[in-house]
């Protein structure tokens, strides 16, 4: 019977089956930082444990760190004393570390694929819900708790049960303006924000294969926010050539070896799913989100909905969304004044997405009264957006430029929003107080229509700007 990647990858790293009925599963990547881990590492030491396999944990700073001055001691205490015990902890057990001193610091979801550590068929864990964003690479990603994160230090492994699988098909061709992030927020806008329940998503479809990689990271990374476990895309060229060349990648006749094998774990032709979902990427125009959650979206030539027009089950979250946004049925989109425009995130930190920003902040001027910022996901993305010129074009037209770290994606740091500012933002969360604020809005938009926005100082339509 064909297989899907999901069959090939689990099977291959199933150690037994536990009398729940769950898989005790191998984790060959765990990835970690400094939010997550402190209670992790100290029940291991209250239990007199070393880490299993040290040499599969690899961390790094990304939640908290400042990204205007990351001198320590940093400002925020709560902020420092997570630094201590990161540094600490890394070194106590041994493990790999990617700190501003190695240049290859950055947001966890972004340094793991631009340095190869992320490969294809891999069981891949990290205490952080946008995981799957390593499903790009055809591995299997997923986030997981403290006490999960305490138990793959100890064991490498996890008790998990299987999920179904649904492959999500893309069909047609994108227009120009539209990106990956528009393609994910449509997706999650049409099967809904627990959708995925009990799934994992495998994306597939024309409009996914023609997807750049970092294209298909973005897409990956809020499968979560339309409720899969996990999403991934099967194993290709375009993936190939990603990662030969990259540090932790293999090397040399190892490379073409390691690809004889990635090609073999992508799901076969035939191969049977649990559900298939058809959308028509023709259809999709530039999406922003209008509620407080990924699903409350519309395109920017649409109108915010009625609630009555809701599905029962969402009626009374419509009506909250309206109430908490300030925003009337039937409003545009288009038009909503911003206050802060952000750039970066593990969703949209990458160097693509800081070069179609640029495309459009090019010769223009942030818009009076907008703070517009530019975070870079990781060191190495930084050092090849200025060897580009990039953080000229930016600061020339308004932008702070600032150094890599999570920033305003969920304001555990200094970059927040201040009472009830509206946030045209890159990122992947509109949820209450998600980026520092209890009573901040943010609007979820691709990194075009950020900038475009910060052009502005409103919902603006890229397309108009990229004429």
């Amino acid at each position: 019977m064909a297989r899907t990647l999901l069959d090939k990858v689990w099977d291959a790293h199933t150690v037994r089956t536990l009398p729940s009925g769950q898989t005790q599963l191998l984790i060959g990547l765990h990835l970690i930082h400094e939010v997550t881990t402190p209670q992790a590492f100290q029940m291991l030491k209250d239990l007199g444990l070393k880490v299993r396999m040290p040499e599969r944990t690899l961390g790094t700073l990304d939640h908290i760190i400042p990204t205007l001055d990351q001198a320590r001691p940093y400002a925020d205490p709560l902020a420092e004393e997570m630094a201590v015990h990161m540094y600490r902890n890394m070194k106590d057990f041994g493990l790999p570390f990617f700190d501003m001193a190695t240049g290859r610091q950055g947001i966890v979801h972004v340094i793991g694929p631009e340095l190869g550590l992320t490969q294809p068929g891999m069981t891949i864990a990290c205490g952080d819900s946008h995981t799957s964003t390593h499903g790009a690479v055809g591995s299997i990603a997923f986030g997981i708790g403290t006490t999960q994160v305490r138990d793959v230090l100890a064991t490498q492994c996890l008790a998990m049960a299987k999920p179904k699988i649904r492959q999500v098909r893309v069909e047609g061709a994108l227009a120009r303006g539209v990106y990956a992030k528009d393609v994910i927020l449509w997706i999650i806008h049409e099967l809904g924000v627990k959708g995925g329940v009990g799934y994992a998503y495998e994306f597939a479809g024309p409009v996914i294969e023609h997807l750049t990689m970092e294209g298909r990271l973005t897409v990956c990374n809020m499968s979560i926010e339309g409720g899969a476990r996990f999403g991934y895309i099967n194993p290709d060229q375009t993936t190939f050539d990603y990662l030969r060349g990259r540090p932790y990648a293999p090397q040399g006749p190892a490379f073409d070896r390691a690809v004889m094998w990635w090609h073999g774990i992508a799901t076969e032709p035939g191969a049977r799913f649990d559900d298939v979902a058809r959308l028509d990427g023709a259809r999709i125009q530039p999406v922003v989100t209008w509620g407080i959650n990924p699903g409350q979206s519309v395109g920017v030539e649409e109108r915010i909905p009625d609630p009555r027009q809701a599905p029962d089950e969402d009626r009374s979250t419509w009506h909250e969304a309206l109430q908490f946004m300030g925003f009337r049925a039937g409003q545009p989109i288009a038009g909503t004044k911003i206050d802060v425009a952000f750039v970066g995130s593990c969703t949209n930190g990458r160097l693509s997405d800081l070069r179609v920003a640029a495309e459009v902040a090019r010769g223009r001027k942030v818009a009076h009264g907008v703070r517009a910022l530019i975070v870079p996901g990781s060191q190495q993305v930084a050092h090849a957006a200025e060897a580009e010129g990039l953080h000229e074009i930016f600061q020339e037209a308004g932008f702070e430029w600032r150094k890599a770290g999570c920033s305003m994606c969920l304001g555990m740091n200094e970059d927040k929003l201040q009472g009830r500012e509206v946030s045209a933002s890159s990122s992947n969360r509109n949820f209450k107080g998600r980026q520092g604020s209890p009573t901040g809005r943010t609007l979820l938009m691709s990194p075009a229509m950020v900038a475009a926005a910060a052009i502005t100082g409103a919902v603006t339509d890229v397309r108009d700007l990229l004429r």
